[in-house]
């Protein structure tokens, strides 16, 4: 019998011939992703140890993406100890520069690598084909001081994706609609593996934002083959060479296999409070918003900015509106500005924030009071989300987001 992708790779981890679904594996990890949500406390932990050590320093990669600028003296003492920490050891840091996956995928992640991250979406990096998986920070503390961890092998569900997607409709519509289908527990400690023909028609952002979103319908990680896309993605930045390039075998075992039709895929809103509540953007016409945010490490990058402003150029946001616009990285935010992108959003009445998880999180910026209701492009709408625990949060695509919030309520691109 042979071997999915995420076999593979824990096995090419695990130094082992062959792995199999249900085997448990001491694993070494090719890398350590840490940002400000937690990190503070995995330096307590680790300066609490009778030997305290790190493995591999060069493992490590530690971003400043949830609370920054920082909202207070707390978040600034936070900052400042993982700041001197990072200095101190010497680990790879950033502040300032974007939202950790976005940081992640530009400059680390690499084809057949085992990444662990302090952070649920993680499984993103899959969209390079490595197993990218979300940790809390006593499993991130073992793994920086050993360079191991132990994994259960997942088992898989595969997604054959067929066709286009039509004029109008995002990446972030169909795994929207795949959560909808599977439920938010549909693939509860599985690997959600998309291949098929019509990988070929998404881009490296369409691709990013699919596997970001798998851990919402319970994925332990997401995969997808590397192909000449991807292999391009890697030489523009930075030019990194695979680990390895795995694909399943023919004869591996799926613990179920979808055929999505992409051209049946439509624009989708997922409602409050949770994530696989999803309907059809149509059925929520006309409901009213407060605030409407473009961003996030789901849909943050330059191709969202450029449908974000195809749709609002040469009109005004609402003015019962407030529509944050936040570039997920620092890269993002310069090449939308030499696109004249950002000056298209601030003519419109948007504003425009510095890089980073910003409303999505729900602490520092654009969070929404009692009664509010968001319309966002962010990761989650579950209860108190984005701020108050009476708020209400819905879920959709640039598009959507863009066209709500010129409307002032939820309308689609093709209603503007």
């Amino acid at each position: 019998m042979g071997m999915t992708m995420a076999e593979k790779i824990i096995a090419l981890a695990a130094s082992v011939a062959e792995a199999k679904a249900g085997d448990i594996y001491t694993v070494e990890l090719d890398r350590l992703m840490s940002n400000d949500g937690t990190t503070h406390l995995t330096i307590d932990m680790f300066n609490k140890l009778k030997n305290p050590v790190i493995k591999d320093v060069n493992k490590l990669v530690w971003i400043v993406d949830h609370n920054i600028p920082s909202d207070s003296p707390k978040t600034a003492a936070s900052h400042k100890k993982m700041r001197d920490f990072a200095r101190e050891k010497g680990i790879a840091f950033y502040e300032g520069e974007g939202v950790c996956h976005q940081i992640m995928m530009e400059n680390h992640v690499r084809p057949g690598e085992l990444i662990f991250g302090a952070d649920s979406h993680t499984c993103a990096y899959g969209a390079l084909g490595a197993f990218g998986t979300g940790v809390g920070c006593t499993d991130y503390l073992y793994a920086m001081v050993t360079g191991e961890s132990w994994l259960l092998v997942p088992e898989t569900l595969r997604f054959n994706l067929h066709g286009t997607l039509k004029k109008g409709v995002y990446a972030r519509d169909l795994i929207l609609t795949i959560i909808g289908k599977i439920g938010a527990n549909g693939a509860n400690y599985m690997a959600m593996e998309f291949a098929g023909d019509g990988m070929k028609s998404l881009s490296m952002a369409d691709r990013i934002s699919i596997c970001n979103l798998c851990v919402e319908a319970g994925a332990k990680t997401a995969l997808m083959e590397v192909d000449d896309i991807a292999l391009d993605y890697l030489k523009l930045n930075g030019n990194r060479k695979p680990k390895a390039i795995v694909s399943s075998d023919e004869d591996a075992n799926f613990a179920k296999i979808f055929d999505i039709n992409l051209n049946e895929i439509e624009p989708i809103v997922a409602k409050p409070h949770f994530v696989d509540q999803v309907v059809a953007a149509t059925e929520c016409l006309g409901v009213h918003i407060d605030e409407a945010f473009l961003g996030s490490c789901n849909n943050g990058r330059l191709e969202d900015l450029r449908v974000g402003a195809s749709i609002i150029k040469g009109k005004k946001v609402s003015d019962k509106v407030r529509f944050l616009v936040v570039p997920a990285s620092r890269t993002v935010y310069q090449e939308a500005m030499a696109e004249g992108l950002i000056d298209i959003f601030m003519d419109a009445g948007a504003i425009v924030m510095n890089p980073n998880c910003s409303v999505c999180w729900g602490s520092c910026q654009g969070v929404i009071g009692e009664g509010e209701t968001l319309i966002s492009t962010g990761t989650r709408n579950f209860k108190g989300r984005a701020g108050h625990k009476d708020s209400f949060v819905y879920l959709a695509s640039a598009a959507t987001v863009t066209a709500s919030a010129i409307a002032g309520y939820i309308t689609t691109a093709d209603r503007i």
